[in-house]
């Protein structure tokens, strides 16, 4: 049997907790605290688990805000949890906010491995009045002073930008990360890296797991409730 859960990641760097099934639905993003907004154009500074209207208040997860974008050349910056900003290709997996995870009951591949940004209603709509920046992390090591690994589902160490003035494409994420996302292809030499498999896209495994770093700018003044994250596989 297959299974797709999300997992949000405190920002006490000890624990995960399964979305949905205390209090909250999913992520909330915030200004300087909880309940506190986002200014328009800006980025949020904190990030919560929350109810589908963003006012119960769960536990705190970390923070990945944006700050510069990247591209094919150059990576892109985040800021962790309030710190001071790095490169994209060296954010550890466990200091994203979010970690999703596909199980089996049986060791397989997964391929096509997709993520878009929507408005909760429709996957064919954007996200309403919200600009959503997301990255994937391919970092198993906790050491910033490597990047991430070779086997990953975009070359470039920027942004992707779900904007709800641009047509809907979808994120393309890594096929057959592995457990703990430690797989990796023959390119990867470095131990360093903390990977436990070369096998890139060939890997077989009962779970494979993706860890995605997500940073929202309002386009809007008000609450954003029309706004959800979908993820979707293929396995043999």
């Amino acid at each position: 049997m297959a299974e797709i859960n999300f997992y949000g990641l405190l920002n006490n760097d000890t624990d995960s907790t399964i979305l949905g099934s205390s209090i909250g639905s999913g992520i909330g993003f915030y200004g300087g605290n909880f309940g506190v907004s986002v200014p328009i154009g800006s980025k949020q500074d904190t990030t919560f688990i929350t109810d589908p209207l963003g006012t119960d208040q769960g536990a705190q997860l970390h923070n990945t805000k944006f700050v510069a974008s990247g591209d094919a050349q150059t990576p892109g910056t985040v800021s962790i949890d309030g710190a001071n900003e790095i490169d994209l290709n060296k954010l550890p997996n466990y200091l994203c906010p979010l970690n999703v995870r596909f199980t089996h009951t049986e060791p397989v591949r997964v391929q096509n491995c997709k993520l878009r940004i929507f408005d909760r209603n429709n996957i064919d709509n954007h996200a309403s009045g919200v600009t959503t920046y997301v990255y994937e992390a391919r970092h198993p090591a906790t050491a910033q002073t490597v990047i991430n690994l070779s086997h990953r589902g975009r070359s470039e160490d920027s942004w992707y930008e779900f904007d709800p003035l641009d047509a809907m494409i979808d994120m393309p994420f890594t096929a057959s990360p592995g457990m703990s996302g430690q797989n990796t292809n023959a390119q990867d030499t470095n131990t360093a890296l903390e990977y436990t498999s070369t096998s890139g896209v060939d890997w077989e495994s009962d779970r494979h797991d993706w860890y995605v770093a997500l940073s929202s700018e309002p386009e809007t003044v008000g609450s954003k409730t029309q706004y959800g994250l979908y993820f979707s596989v293929e396995y043999l």
